[in-house]
């Protein structure tokens, strides 16, 4: 493995099955019939999220409405990954359905372990006349969708996952505490700085300026970080006389790098190393920390609903704060895709392809985005539905955010079957960073980085 490693509504007579109203027969005109596949048991994986807890919450209407039963597990984001790829690895089928990510795409393609997704969307015996796929965001449904070559963008090959919900990363904050501490909201990263800096200990002993990941792990590269790199203007690989050449020591990637060292060492968590997700979203939440750069739905689970976290209500989103020198138009946020896809060895692959459809349906999705606090929703029918913008907008500046982030957002990494390799590496040298002596200077740490990167992807060959 390391190495190769917004809604369209159905007729009144269909709306007392399900929660908008999926039927169990064909539709008039249609050859395609949601009890096909009845009496099929099928095995989904899913890591432990507000996304799945909605999947899972409505898994009795869909066994009712197709008579397939679905055994599931749930497991938490720091082990989900590396329980999943021994399953895949295994080649037994199991699970027939697994939650992803996009970069994962870039793995498991490669590897064989997903089922190119096309055949059945394109399939009107097996896809419900109304899914209607062009209704998903197409940067978002996009994502998914590569063509297998190292260094070549997504966008194009083909669709190997369905999003769930997709998430950029920008910074939110607890309003009540800048009010009574009289901080302005951060604008530029020398502002960032100074307020996370000024707010460490701002309730005392424990509380802290501005939550990050931390962990020895891909996962604290891809949030806050690489949004902010990517604004800064770095990149993290180039295509150069056909190999990929790490760009790691690059001027803009050591300035950025030293930024981040400094913010997390001012105004972060004395435990940084060691959070994830759950940590540093829950400390916002808990009004331990001031301020959390990460995805924007991680600070609104903590904010809705109105008893959801301790803090909830008090919390409000913010872009992308600019280094010296840059503007709106530079600013990029990363894309993190949470998705579903297909086990190339499932043994149940039509009944598997009748849970992906339901479950990234408009809807499903139009009551995940109002009702199942799943707010980045991927179909834009959604997106555009009174209901949704009442809300999601009820959190104080997140569809604004959103909506200033959009035309920038993208996947900011280069696509590459050694990304995790790559970027556990880049996250252990920017743990050693901040809490050893390892490198003199974090231009040096970025420079025996890149050395070694190129090392890693020396055998990939661009076409």
């Amino acid at each position: 493995m390391k190495k190769r490693v917004l809604s369209v509504l159905l007729s009144t007579a269909m709306v007392a099955t399900m929660l908008t109203g999926f039927t169990a027969s064909a539709d008039e005109g249609s050859d395609f019939d949601w009890k096909a596949y009845d009496g099929t048991t099928i095995n989904v994986a899913f890591n432990e999220h507000n996304y799945s807890k909605a999947v899972i919450e409505k898994l009795p209407e869909f066994e009712e409405l197709t008579g397939i039963h679905v055994e599931y597990s749930s497991t938490p984001e720091a082990n989900y990954f590396d329980v999943l790829n021994v399953s895949l690895s295994s080649r037994s089928g199991n699970p027939d359905v697994f939650m992803t990510g996009a970069y994962q795409v870039w793995e498991y393609s490669t590897a064989g372990y997903m089922e190119p997704l096309d055949d059945y969307i394109n399939d009107p015996t097996k896809t419900a006349p109304d899914y209607n796929f062009d209704d998903f965001i197409p940067a978002v449904v996009g994502a998914l969708r590569w063509d297998m070559v190292p260094g070549h963008a997504v966008g194009e090959g083909s669709q190997w996952a369905l999003p769930m919900g997709w998430e950029m990363n920008n910074l939110a904050y607890n309003k009540r505490v800048f009010e009574e501490k009289g901080i302005a909201v951060p604008t530029t990263t020398d502002e960032l700085l100074q307020a996370a800096t000024d707010l460490q200990e701002f309730a005392g002993s424990g509380s802290y300026g501005i939550a990050l990941r931390g962990t020895r792990d891909w996962a604290t590269i891809h949030p806050g970080y690489m949004s902010l790199f990517a604004t800064w203007g770095a990149q993290d690989f180039a295509i150069e006389d056909g190999k990929l050449v790490c760009k790691l020591d690059s001027p803009e990637a050591i300035a950025m790098t030293d930024y981040w060292v400094q913010l997390i060492k001012a105004g972060g968590s004395p435990q940084w190393s060691t959070y994830t997700w759950y940590e540093a979203g829950s400390d916002l939440g808990a009004g331990k920390a001031a301020m959390l750069f990460d995805a924007t739905c991680n600070g609104y689970f903590q904010n809705y609903p109105a008893d959801a976290s301790a803090e909830a209500g008090n919390l409000a989103w913010t872009t992308i704060p600019l280094p010296e020198g840059k503007t709106e138009a530079d600013m990029k946020a990363n894309v993190w895709v949470w998705s579903m896809a297909m086990n190339a060895d499932s043994k149940n692959k039509d009944a598997a392809w009748y849970f992906l459809q339901y479950f990234t349906s408009p809807d499903y999705m139009q009551w995940a985005g109002t009702e199942g606090a799943s707010p980045d929703t991927p179909r834009q029918s959604v997106m555009d539905s009174d209901e949704y913008k009442e809300v999601v907008g009820a959190s104080e500046g997140y569809l604004e955010a959103i909506e200033a982030l959009a035309p920038n957002a993208t996947i900011q990494f280069t696509p590459q079957p050694y990304f995790f390799e790559c970027t556990t590496e880049w996250a252990a040298v920017l743990q050693d960073l901040v809490l050893t002596d390892t490198y003199s200077s974090t231009e040096e740490a970025m420079q025996q980085l890149k050395a070694n990167l190129d090392t890693v992807v020396s055998d990939l060959v661009v076409e």
